[in-house]
């Protein structure tokens, strides 16, 4: 069975999860990476803006915006496991 990992986007304001994997091409994933987004790495969806583009974000202590594509990209870890 092939496990299905909810994106970042998809998360409500407030909830916190950590980063599974990235699913963008490899610069684009780099850029993501030095950000502080690894896989192990908990982040909590802070809050979305207008029309829900772009997305804030809590991860190692700062607050990042991202494009809600690339926060389409990044699947993610529920604390329940899921």
């Amino acid at each position: 069975m092939v496990e299905t990992l909810p994106s970042l986007a998809s998360l409500s304001p407030g909830t916190r999860a950590v980063v599974a994997e990235i699913q963008l091409p490899p610069a684009e994933a780099r850029r993501l990476m030095e950000l502080g987004l690894v896989p192990g790495t908990p982040v909590e969806l802070v809050r979305f803006a207008l029309l829900r583009d772009p997305v804030e974000i809590k991860v190692r202590g700062s607050c990042l915006s991202l494009p809600r594509q690339e926060a389409e990209a990044i699947r993610v870890r529920l604390p329940d496991g899921t």
